[in-house]
């Protein structure tokens, strides 16, 4: 396992954060405030912040400073195609890899999303998803790519687990790719994967469709 500074976790803490929601869209990021929360000195939170402004997860306004960026709908189908290519891309790679370590992890992973699903909160439950998603990601063992695919999530509008039951259907389209990974049919996997990022732009586009309709 590849050693993290103290300026990795500050970041991944961050980062999670975001993605989960607690770090709201617009949020202006005060490098004092988080120091303080994590108990930590200025230096790493800033560098941490430096390192996400490159990923994308945070961004520099004039008067405002950092703040976490809005969502910019016209970008996702972009995005969503990207994700496409390369989740799906990786996962095949990191399933070439799978050992029990990492099916246990992505396992345990599975038991406290579907845990959350009973009264559990929005926040964590979409962190724990990020951590599925990446514990497997991390496998395939191609840091550039993860890389990007980290900006791709920093930059994509997750919807909302409440609306149309998303929350149960993410639970069962894990729990399908697990099945077929421990029945180690990886091509059906890395098909379940594929088809379980399109159930979440479907959900998505029909969520943003019936807003726009009020």
């Amino acid at each position: 396992m590849a050693f993290k500074t103290k300026q990795d976790q500050v970041a991944e803490i961050i980062r999670e954060r975001i993605l989960s929601g607690a770090y709201p869209r617009g949020t202006k990021l005060k490098q004092f405030d988080i120091a303080q929360d994590l108990e930590v000195s200025i230096t790493p939170v800033r560098e941490a912040l430096h390192m996400l402004g490159a990923e994308g997860f945070v961004e520099s306004v004039p008067h405002k400073g950092l703040i976490v960026p809005p969502v910019r709908l016209h970008e996702s189908r972009e995005i969503f195609e990207l994700r496409l290519k390369l989740e799906g891309d990786l996962t095949a790679r990191a399933l070439a890899r799978m050992n029990r370590a990492t099916l246990t992890g992505l396992r345990e992973s599975q038991a406290v999303i579907a845990a959350l699903a009973d009264g559990g909160t929005r926040l964590a439950s979409r962190t724990e998803n990020y951590r599925f998603h990446f514990r497997l990601y991390e496998l395939a063992d191609r840091p550039q790519t993860l890389q990007f695919i980290r900006v791709l999530w920093a930059k994509y509008p997750f919807i909302d687990q409440e609306r149309g039951g998303r929350r149960l259907k993410h639970i069962d389209e894990h729990e399908r790719f697990l099945r077929l990974v421990e029945a180690g049919d990886m091509e059906a996997a890395v098909d379940a994967m594929v088809a379980h990022i399109e159930s979440g732009w479907r959900d998505l586009l029909a969520s943003e469709a019936m807003a726009a309709a009020g």
